[in-house]
């Protein structure tokens, strides 16, 4: 298993730092593009969660991102430094009375794009993980179809 580790302070300027810590990794792993732009968009929000609500925007605090490669699935963790939070009571964005609120459907999103999403230390940390395509059922049903 490869792995990569970055550490950003938590100023919102630094999902650039991300941005570009998943296009190295694309071409680092030969990541294929079909599942590049849901991790794209999966593991900057979870940056922009950490920053924004778990380190409260804190530039003396870090958010750790780490990359585990192993040859059947990516795994990203995302961790902050803040207080957590209960991922088991999320409003659900999809809900009548929360179609017109601003906020709250990054976690949403994150589990919509992600194949596997795991939450640890009272919040704190994510992970996030990824198939990938090459030796999983969908790719072999989708070429015999």
């Amino acid at each position: 298993m490869k792995q990569v580790k970055i550490q950003i302070p938590s100023l919102v300027e630094n999902i650039r730092v991300v941005e570009s810590f998943i296009d190295n990794s694309k071409d680092t792993f030969q990541i294929e593009d079909d599942i590049y732009g849901n991790i794209m968009v999966a593991v900057t929000e979870a940056v922009n969660n950490a920053i924004r609500h778990g380190n409260k925007f804190d530039k003396d605090k870090n958010v750790y991102l780490s990359l585990y490669v192993n040859p059947d699935q990516l795994k990203f963790e995302i961790e902050d430094e803040g207080t957590g939070f209960d991922y088991n009571n999320l409003d659900d964005p999809t809900a009548p009375d929360n179609l017109e609120n601003p906020g709250g459907r990054g976690i949403f999103l994150i589990r919509h794009l992600a194949d596997e999403v795991e939450f640890s230390k009272e919040g704190r940390r994510l992970e996030l993980t990824f198939a990938l395509h090459a030796g999983t059922n969908g790719t072999s049903e989708q070429a015999a179809a």
